[in-house]
């Protein structure tokens, strides 16, 4: 998958970029349909003023939101893409920095890690992956994520969930 990225509002302590190409390759390792050479996905990395205006638009929410997926192919279509032809449109990915930042304080973990999380679930999204079907959607589609992170270095983000169920 090619990425067109955009960086506006992002501190320069991290090459965003580079983490959205490990990112992208780490979901196309557990979600094999990404990884067509014809597609393209846009990543813009922004701040929360821009993701509520973002928000608001497009899901009819006034606030900000820490990752918006925008699809552009339904998931047959994505499943049947043809590995030859031109250039196919995934979708477009936006990340809002203020929220990330802050989620990742309140998680305790590298602002870093979290923004990888958001990218791989973004990435999840675009391939037609929703975890607002069901449980069992979310499941697969949390059981993906964790696949990806550990690809990347990282700890499973829903680690913690079995314990404060039963708290």
């Amino acid at each position: 998958m090619d990425l067109d990225i955009e960086i506006d509002g992002w501190p320069g302590t991290h090459d965003w970029a580079e983490l959205a190409y490990r990112a992208a390759e780490a979901a196309e390792k557990v979600a094999p349909e990404l990884a067509n050479r014809r597609l393209t996905a846009s990543v813009l990395f922004t701040v929360d003023e821009d993701m509520r205006r973002l928000n608001r638009e497009w899901r009819t929410k006034d606030k900000p939101t820490n990752v918006l997926s925008f699809p552009m192919l339904l998931r047959d279509e994505l499943t049947g893409l043809a590995p030859e032809g031109g250039p196919e449109m995934l979708g477009d990915l936006a990340l809002a920095w203020e929220t990330c930042r802050r989620e990742a304080a309140e998680k305790g973990i590298a602002t870093e890690d979290h923004t990888a999380h958001l990218l791989v679930h973004g990435f999840l999204h675009l391939a037609g992956y929703d975890h607002e079907i069901s449980d069992r959607d979310a499941d697969a589609m949390e059981a993906l994520e964790i696949k990806a992170l550990a690809i990347l270095g990282l700890p499973d983000p829903y680690g913690d969930r079995d314990n404060q169920e039963h708290a």
